[in-house]
């Protein structure tokens, strides 16, 4: 089996599985791993001026050319249920290879069309941290540790590499969670909020009243606020207690369609752009989705060799950016064409 059908794999099944022994040991924060240093390149999973093969063959303009960043956080690839660390160390190049083989080559590859792509590798939480009682009794304080990597990695950036130009904010599953927290901080209701082109944060709850001035964008080509949605198979709905508390779905969120972009509450599978699967190829035409109680519903994707599989399969949260992997490259792009637009006006 390749290294990118492994991955696709491990992706699929980090996210569905939900086991219900691991190991694990009292939280110290003198356990944690190293903390990363930003200034030094290797600290990065993704970065303008790495030399990296897994993003840089998504680029399809010059990285010097490109008018925006995109700043991306990635989700839970800590999941080893006989792992009892509570954080990731970054200098564990197994993990890192997972990091850049998965979440980059398969999601942040995704943005690499709309801004150049700064990803931190950061000491993530493990899987465990989002279930009880786990969370309760180490979770919450190893998600502190995670956090405090992302916002050293973004104050970082913001003062060496962005030099004010326009930000996407992005990530998925455990990285929008730190998403949403980077957005109260930094953007909502403040100033950088001007350079906020769009914040995709699928994978996680986001309720009607989460930000003060950072809306739900609901027109192709708006700007200034956020995209989510959670996804499973058509007809399925996630059980009580089998997924994390913060990524509960809530009837009463906004629940993105990542087809259309607008309000509409459904998208053909003629208007699919495309899904990106582990053999690195685009399968436009693939779902169709129906928005239905506060979740995304996608059919079981046509035209690929994991049919079979993913019928078997009731959570699609392990795709929520796969499935619409092209359909959220043209639509970021054309959302930093619309924020240059209206700078002009």
């Amino acid at each position: 089996m390749n290294i990118l059908r492994a991955g696709c794999i491990l992706l699929i099944f980090s996210f569905i599985s939900c086991k219900t022994k691991y190991a694990t040991k009292e939280f110290k924060y003198s356990d944690a791993p190293a903390v990363p240093n930003y200034e030094n390149l290797e600290s990065w999973a993704a970065h303008p001026s790495k030399i990296d093969s897994v993003i840089d063959v998504f680029y399809t303009t010059e990285k010097e050319n490109l008018k925006a960043d995109v700043f991306y956080i990635y989700p839970t690839l800590l999941t080893d249920n006989k792992n009892d660390s509570w954080n990731s160390n970054i200098k564990d190049p197994n993990q890192n290879n997972v990091v850049r083989n998965i979440a980059i080559r398969y999601q942040a590859s995704a943005w690499a069309n709309a801004g150049r792509i700064y990803s931190p590798l950061y000491r993530q939480v493990h899987y465990r941290s989002f279930y009880e009682p786990y969370t309760s009794n180490g979770g919450k304080k190893a998600g502190e540790i995670a956090y405090d990597d992302i916002k050293r990695a973004f104050i970082f950036y913001l003062e060496k590499f962005n030099q004010g130009r326009p930000i996407i904010i992005a990530g998925h599953s455990q990285g929008a969670y730190h998403c949403k927290t980077l957005l109260k901080e930094f953007f909502d209701g403040k100033e950088l909020q001007n350079q906020l082109v769009a914040a995709y944060i699928p994978g996680t709850r986001v309720d009607i009243n989460e930000f003060n001035t950072i809306h739900a964008l609901k027109d192709p080509v708006d700007i200034k606020g956020y995209l989510s949605w959670n996804t499973f198979r058509i007809n399925k709905k996630p059980k009580k207690g089998k997924h994390p508390a913060h990524f509960s779905w809530k009837k009463n969120q906004f629940v993105t369609n990542p087809i259309n972009w607008d309000e509409s509450r459904s998208g053909s599978i003629e208007e699919h752009k495309g899904l990106l699967f582990y053999d690195q190829k685009i399968y436009p035409n693939s779902v169709d989705i129906v928005i239905y109680d506060g979740l995304l519903w996608s059919s079981v994707p046509k035209g690929i060799n994991g049919s079979l599989l993913l019928k078997l399969i009731k959570n699609y949260h392990f795709g929520d950016v796969n499935l619409f992997w092209k359909d959220i490259s043209e639509n970021a792009k054309k959302r930093v064409e619309s924020f240059y637009n209206l700078a002009k006006n």
